[in-house]
């Protein structure tokens, strides 16, 4: 039954990342945390990261800014892999308060980028690829705080959803094959990975109709509440252990 629930959750995650480009593993990440355990639960959400992102990444690959993704992947799957390292080094009950304080950090971080107008180029993304390839690998998701550099980027609408996916997935592709070869990622957590995945990729086809219907102020708003829900929960969960 709770894995059912997981899947519903995955399915309505995956509509709002597949509109948005970002929301599934803030969304999801708490539930996986209660089913299966917070060091389980993130290499789980490697796996089905994948899967979301090269959905969208099907979705709108016609828009995708090659060159874009190059700079942003060349620096951020090695910081991916030297995050996903770190977090094995790290006590269970550390990973959770550093996911519970990250995602409610996020929100006021996330407010102040939107509020910047910058232009960045693709020197300036391979920057943030590695910065944020290594917080991926740390803490799961990076989605809000790393989609405003893709914006400022000049990109929008599909081919930021296209671009800012490829990255995302080649990001989170090193960080499961570190998770593996660290023996971190067994076979049964690839399985459970996959399932959740599909979910995940059903919700961003579903979602494709409805982009350009999105309603922005409305949707910072629920960002806002989804991070705030989950860093409480996380934090929970720390204490609860």
């Amino acid at each position: 039954m709770d894995f059912a629930l997981v899947l519903i959750l995955g399915l309505v995650a995956g509509t709002v990342g597949g509109v948005v480009g970002f929301g599934t593993s803030i969304m999801l990440m708490p539930a996986l945390v209660l089913v299966f355990g917070p060091r389980e639960a993130v290499p789980i959400m490697a796996i089905a990261s994948i899967m979301a992102n090269a959905s969208r990444v099907a979705a709108w690959w016609h828009e995708v800014d090659w060159r874009t993704t190059l700079a942003y992947a060349a620096t951020g799957m090695p910081a991916a892999a030297l995050g996903a390292h770190t977090l094995l080094t790290l006590p269970v009950g550390i990973v959770e308060v550093a996911l519970g304080v990250f995602f409610i950090a996020m929100i006021p971080v996330r407010r102040w980028m939107a509020r910047q107008h910058w232009r960045l180029n693709r020197w300036h993304i391979a920057l943030v690829g590695a910065v944020i390839g290594f917080l991926t690998g740390i803490v799961v998701s990076t989605g809000p705080i790393n989609a405003p550099f893709f914006l400022m980027h000049g990109l929008v609408k599909g081919a930021f959803l296209g671009t800012e996916a490829l990255g995302s997935m080649a990001v989170y592709f090193a960080k499961a094959i570190t998770f593996r070869t660290l023996g971190a990622l067994p076979v049964e957590a690839i399985g459970k990975g996959l399932i959740v995945g599909s979910s995940l990729v059903a919700g961003a086809f579903i979602a494709k109709r409805h982009v350009r219907q999105l309603d922005a102020d409305k949707f910072r708003l629920l960002m806002d509440g989804l991070l705030l829900m989950a860093g409480l929960t996380m934090l929970w969960a720390a204490l609860r252990g």
